[in-house]
């Protein structure tokens, strides 16, 4: 069942008649299954994070068509949850009180919530950290503490903006083996921006390499790799393969990739 579409999608930012005006997405167009993770990798500055924060409905759809679960995209919705590249929770709340802050996007009784907040607890494995503030956490504990906090609204899609690029290799790598399992087991879809090749395969049952700004889709691969994936299958040689495939992609395009990521990335 199709969750997400997108049509011919476009974004600039500035007025078009303007000489500072940059064309940073589209057209660009692609689907996403239900319980589906589906990668779009690409260089910096190519409008990968533009066109996430489009479909999250945090910037305004001006050119094209974003529909989930049959409705266009108007605005940000709790179904659609995003987490970021650094944590952003509340410093000034506890690890608890941050996860509980999501809760409130749902018709939830107080118990119903507090429920649900501490099975996510155990769920992202920071039992005994429930009163720690985020700043005495470690990087990864916070991401964790952060996707939690996103997935107590009750999303149905999860979308991740680069959220272990900040991270050590060996932090991110555990990351990745953890999300993985808990998406598959919680069977939420999810679309991930990354310009990390490696995590876009091991994660992903598509990808979607991106072109250089303006980012246009160059290629869908599928990653016909057994779930659940361990570490050790990034030594796999369909990995390797794979991984060669979407990087000789990008090598090849030619699109114009000096926008800073910050911009349209």
């Amino acid at each position: 069942m199709t969750k997400l579409i997108l049509e011919n999608v476009r974004h600039q930012f500035g007025a078009m008649s303007s000489a500072t005006a940059v064309h940073a997405v589209g057209p660009a167009g692609f689907s996403l299954s239900d319980g589906e993770f589906l990668t779009i990798v690409g260089p910096s500055g190519c409008g990968k994070s533009t066109l996430l924060r489009l479909v999250a409905g945090l910037i305004t759809l001006r050119d094209g068509q974003i529909a989930f679960d049959g409705e266009a995209v108007t605005g940000p919705s709790p179904r659609r949850g995003m987490v970021f590249q650094q944590p952003a929770l509340f410093p000034w709340l506890t690890v608890e009180r941050n996860i509980a802050f999501g809760t409130r996007f749902r018709s939830l009784s107080r118990p119903q919530a507090s429920d649900v907040t501490a099975e996510l607890i155990n769920a992202v494995g920071l039992e005994g950290f429930e009163t720690f503030y985020p700043p005495a956490l470690s990087g990864g504990m916070q991401q964790r503490a952060a996707l939690a906090r996103t997935l107590a609204g009750g999303p149905d899609l999860l979308l991740l903006d680069e959220p272990f690029g900040a991270l050590d290799q060996q932090t991110r790598a555990k990351m990745q083996v953890w999300l993985a399992g808990l998406l598959m087991e919680r069977g939420i879809s999810a679309l991930l921006v990354t310009h990390d090749i490696e995590e876009a395969v091991f994660l992903s049952d598509r990808v979607l390499v991106m072109s250089g700004r303006p980012g246009r889709i160059l290629q869908e691969v599928h990653i016909d790799l057994p779930r659940p994936r361990a570490a050790l299958i990034r030594t796999d040689t369909r990995f390797v393969a794979l991984k060669a495939e979407i990087g000789a992609t990008l090598e090849s395009d030619s699109g114009d990739e000096t926008t800073a990521e910050t911009s349209s990335g």
